[in-house]
């Protein structure tokens, strides 16, 4: 150390401010791309990490509820014919006759209805506990199909 020392103090005084400066910027580079270069990176990449495990929550979370929802049967209010013919009034389709031939059972017919749009009524009304126990489907000249089912109320 002391070697070093002589060979400073031997320096003329522009060259010891020269090293000083040298030295300190030095400090400054090992500090920068040493200390703050690295932490910047980790905390940049935690928030992305952050971002995505939020946006995933999220969508889980979504997830779950539909699971939740879907588990969920609405009670039915009033009689199978009056659930039925709400519900197919809400989905726009029209109910020619709606029977009632007894035994928990309703005999209904559509006239005309799209096909994929009347598989995904049915669809509905089984996911909310009114089963379709038969259905006969009519092609009708024009694409749409006229269907004659009967339904009966998911036993609790």
């Amino acid at each position: 150390m002391s070697g070093i020392r002589t060979w400073f103090a031997g320096r003329a005084l522009r060259e010891r401010r020269l090293i000083l400066v040298m030295l300190g910027l030095l400090v400054v580079t090992i500090v920068w791309g040493g200390i703050i270069l690295p932490v910047r990176d980790g905390l940049s990449s935690a928030r992305e990490r952050h971002a995505d495990a939020v946006v995933r929550l999220a969508a889980t979370q979504s997830e779950v509820d539909l699971i939740r929802a879907a588990g969920r049967r609405v009670p039915l209010t009033g009689s199978l014919a009056d659930t039925l013919r709400q519900r197919a009034e809400a989905a726009g389709f029209a109910l020619a006759t709606v029977d009632e031939p007894g035994g928990g059972r309703v005999h209904a017919t559509i006239q005309a209805a799209r096909p994929a749009a009347l598989s995904r009524w049915f669809a509905g009304l089984e996911a909310n506990g009114i089963l379709v126990d038969a259905a006969a489907w009519r092609d009708n000249a024009d694409g749409s199909v006229a269907v004659d089912f009967t339904v009966r109320a998911r036993a609790s």
